[in-house]
């Protein structure tokens, strides 16, 4: 059975990823900074409660080690928690803003693959995922036609544009483990008072390929619904 660990996963498309991939056989280890909201989802979905504050390294410790004790393993971790932070004109943004951002949707994910390393070491066929976006792409964002293009978010933007270099640097140097970047797309979540487009099933689709494609499949990817996409 896969056991899945899911970071910020009470609600939107970590919550949706959670709950498709219980339906898929999977075990889900659902992971969240708010521990009323994350113990509801848990017992909604199915899925087991693990408290975790990606900005704080005792949490993730604590976390790893309470996965530690319970699984002593996991197969999948799917780095997933994020924030939106300031939009619209930066001409006030400042650097504590910009950071906070960045604790959140980079270094969040370093502290968590870090600490969940030794575990997925332990894996017949280990596997990270980082949700990251096509809004740190160039090219997307150069481009009129997509909807990248028209949004300002400059810490936003930047993080996930940091999130999928980190990725590809993770891909070559972690042998062994399965690391890529996935684009939900333009989806109805609370980051973006919901104005997607897309459902969270569809925004979770690429999450979702990728946590149940099997082993032999390729490393440092970036993937969107509709498969392996290029950025630039």
């Amino acid at each position: 059975m896969t056991i899945t660990f899911i970071t910020g996963a009470n609600k939107g498309l970590g919550r949706e990823t959670a709950r498709r991939l219980i339906d898929q056989g999977h075990t889900v280890l659902l992971g969240a900074r708010d521990a009323t909201a994350g113990a509801a989802a848990a017992g909604e979905l199915g899925a087991r409660f693990v408290r975790i504050d990606v900005t704080d390294d005792a949490s993730v410790a604590a976390a790893a080690a309470d996965v530690e004790r319970h699984e002593g393993m996991i197969d999948v971790l799917i780095n997933n928690a994020g924030v939106h932070g300031p939009h619209g004109d930066p001409s006030d943004l400042s650097g504590a803003a910009v950071l906070a951002v960045l604790d959140v949707n980079l270094v969040g994910v370093v502290r968590t693959t870090t600490a969940f390393l030794p575990l997925l070491r332990r894996s017949a066929d280990p596997v990270i995922i980082n949700v990251s976006s096509s809004m740190g792409s160039l090219a997307a964002t150069h481009d009129p036609a997509r909807p990248e293009s028209r949004a300002i978010a400059p810490a936003y933007t930047a993080s996930k544009a940091a999130l999928t270099m980190l990725t590809t640097q993770y891909a070559k140097a972690l042998t062994g483990i399965r690391v890529n970047a996935a684009d939900p797309g333009y989806t109805a979540t609370d980051l973006n008072a919901n104005t997607g487009p897309q459902t969270v099933t569809e925004g979770t689709d690429a999450v979702v390929t990728l946590a149940t494609e099997g082993p032999g499949k390729g490393s440092g990817r970036f993937v969107d619904r509709h498969g392996e996409i290029t950025w630039s």
